[in-house]
């Protein structure tokens, strides 16, 4: 179903799955907190990740510091080339990345029919480079501040997106750190490290999950585009002249991965780049529809040996890997997969949003809004509710809810017509529902009702270890 991003932001806040950063004074513009339901859902996105990665016998895990030495950004291209084009309004003092800009004034161009005109800014904003060509295309154009309606831009300059800080006392040159863009180079400089430590043979994998800061001129769309965000991204070394095969495998894989956690193949998309990084000789995003449009959450892509060569250059400490087997020696080349986590919570949000008519007790209809996630993703795995508050079903649906909250996240509720029990724990996607009621006080026998079905069954109440022991592995 199409869904707003306006609901997918209610729900999340009402729920308790993302808040406002520092709300209370206002907010932090592109910084969000993540509340008791999103930590859970962000664990089990990491958590599947993480053993998609690593239960196999060909990838490593690291955890690599945030603050990196400094030259370690100069040697990755960062410091010179990690910048985006801004321009700014004179008018209404709005500020835009330039690229951006242009793109949505193309996407108004499409929806008016002019496909034309569309194609032909499009081609020239593939090949834009500096700050004049992106000026030129808005000026020759005439595209408006979408704010103000004016035409009166500045200059369009290039702006660093790394955060600098200060390591020590003393703020100057000489301390001046980055908070990492990416996690990326983390795993670089410690190529060798894994390789010596582990004793692997290519071709392998270093996988890594972590924060990473980027000082974005505009945040959007909620989580999409945010300052501070998490990645999940493996780095797969490689003998060269096997790139292709590998880059064709890793897109495949990364793509049956969101399959296989209840994404909607009509929800996904793959997207081959057309304009390809200096260092890159293939790379595909993985994109999402979202509310707002197709949206990347993952990039594949074929690094060659430029990282591992410009660090070799830049620290002197040989890159080289010796084949076992024919003695050749070489500079790995890589194939990168890289999962924004924050991201992907989104997407799973939104992917599992439903709304549909569900019959009540009387024998009417209600909208029920339900997150279907899968399984495994879901925050609360199981609820369990005492059907009415006396004859003990309160004290014996408790002994249940402690003994399920030992292996799995699991709530409790006694308040409220069961009913509207059963909703509350839709709308936050829970799969299992288990009530006490007088039949369990004769006979020992529990009803566990299906979130997507609604449809209940009855078990008795010693199988229900076994019986989610399979459900939730």
């Amino acid at each position: 179903m199409s869904v707003s991003l306006e609901t997918i932001m209610s729900l999340a806040k009402r729920r308790g799955f993302v808040f406002q950063s520092s709300e209370i004074y206002g907010g932090l513009n592109g910084c969000w907190d993540f509340g008791p339901l999103g930590v859970e859902l962000l664990r089990n996105i990491r958590e599947q990740w993480w053993r998609a990665m690593t239960l196999r016998d060909d990838i490593e895990g690291l955890d690599a510091a945030i603050l990196m030495h400094p030259r370690t950004w100069e040697a990755s291209g960062h410091v010179e080339q990690f910048t985006d084009p801004m321009i700014d309004c004179r008018t209404s003092k709005a500020r835009y990345r330039a690229d951006t800009l242009i793109e949505d004034f193309i996407e108004r161009l499409r929806k008016k029919g002019k496909h034309d005109q569309a194609d032909a800014l499009q081609a020239r904003l593939r090949a834009a480079t500096t700050p004049d060509d992106y000026y030129a295309i808005i000026a020759e154009a005439e595209i408006p501040d979408p704010v103000s309606g004016s035409r009166d831009w500045t200059p369009v300059r290039f702006f660093n997106l790394m955060f600098k800080t200060h390591v020590g006392p003393v703020e100057d040159d000489s301390s001046t750190v980055y908070l990492r863009p990416e996690t990326a180079q983390g795993i670089f400089v410690n190529f060798k490290n894994v390789l010596d430590s582990t004793r692997r043979k290519l071709p392998f994998g270093i996988a890594q999950i972590g924060k990473a800061f980027r000082n974005e001129i505009n945040t959007k769309y909620f989580l999409y585009r945010t300052r501070e965000f998490e990645q999940m991204e493996m780095q797969y070394f490689i003998p060269p002249g096997s790139e292709q095969q590998y880059f064709d495998y890793w897109l495949n894989e990364r793509l049956q991965w969101f399959l296989s956690l209840g994404m909607t193949s009509d929800a996904l998309r793959v997207r081959p780049h057309e304009k390809l990084a200096h260092y890159a000789t293939a790379a595909a995003d993985i994109e999402f529809r979202f509310p707002s449009g197709w949206g990347e959450i993952e990039g594949i892509h074929s690094r060659t040996d430029y990282d591992l060569r410009r660090h070799q250059e830049y620290s002197g400490k040989r890159f080289e890997y010796t084949d076992p087997y024919t003695g050749a020696k070489f500079i790995p080349y890589v194939i990168e997969t890289s999962v924004g986590a924050t991201r992907s919570l989104m997407a799973f949000l939104c992917n599992a949003y439903s709304e549909e008519e569900a019959p009540t007790a009387d024998g009417k209809t209600e909208l029920r809004t339900v997150l279907r996630f899968h399984r495994f993703l879901a925050p609360v795995k199981i609820a369990v509710f005492p059907l009415v508050n006396k004859d003990g079903m309160p004290e014996r649906a408790e002994s249940i809810y402690r003994e399920l909250l030992r292996r799995w996240k699991t709530q409790y509720d006694d308040s409220g017509a069961i009913g509207r029990r059963y909703r509350r724990q839709d709308e936050i996607g829970t799969p299992f529902c288990v009530t006490v009621d007088g039949q369990t006080m004769v006979d020992g026998t529990v009803t566990i009702r299906h979130r997507d079905s609604m449809e209940q069954e009855r078990i008795p109440e010693e199988r229900l270890v076994e019986y989610f022991s399979q459900q939730l592995s």
